[in-house]
């Protein structure tokens, strides 16, 4: 059965996208990364935010533009939206609720991960208690605004148990599993 996986690179000060969700600070920080490559092989399906979806693309100008990790996935996409476009978009569905979404991103990928791209579906695929792990990429700089990896107004504590601890120049990768 697929595990529902968010993972995103962040600023050493928690930030996933710049200021105006900007992700042009991302670009020099997507270099070799041995784990992400081996993960990229293991997700079935992304659910992604509409936000995430529609928004600025670290890849802009190079040849995966547009395309999931620059092009180094492709397969059914999931889109948690309200607002899906008139015309269809080919391997993207867009879907109104996240217990639909989740649903139907886990049946496409079988025993695969979900990948979930995107602070807001991430926070709400937590709070319904349907996010499995969580993997950060933490990049060696400070945006000091910007859209936060977690956001959750008045707090909230989520329990994490860290499952793997690695690096590379480009980022610190940690991955935990939702405890509660």
């Amino acid at each position: 059965m697929a595990k529902m996986l968010y993972s995103a690179t962040m600023s050493l000060d928690g930030f996933i996208a710049g200021a105006g969700g900007d992700m042009s600070w991302l670009t020099e920080h997507l270099g070799p990364n041995p784990l992400v490559d081996e993960l990229i092989g293991d997700i079935g399906a992304l659910l992604v935010g509409n936000r995430t979806f529609r928004g600025d693309d670290p890849h802009k100008g190079r040849p995966g533009e547009g395309k999931p990790f620059g092009g180094g996935w492709d397969g059914p996409q999931f889109v948690l939206t309200h607002h899906a476009p008139d015309t269809p978009i080919p391997g993207v569905t867009f879907v109104g609720d996240v217990h639909t979404a989740v649903k139907a991103a886990k049946d496409a990928a079988g025993d695969k991960y979900v990948n979930v791209l995107g602070a807001e579906t991430a926070r709400q695929c937590l709070e319904a208690g349907l996010l499995d792990e969580i993997l950060v990429l933490i990049a060696p700089v400070l945006l000091g605004d910007g859209v936060r990896l977690f956001d959750h107004p008045g707090g909230t504590k989520v329990k994490l148990e860290r499952l793997s601890l690695s690096g590379v120049p480009t980022a610190t990768n940690l991955w935990f599993r939702v405890v509660g």
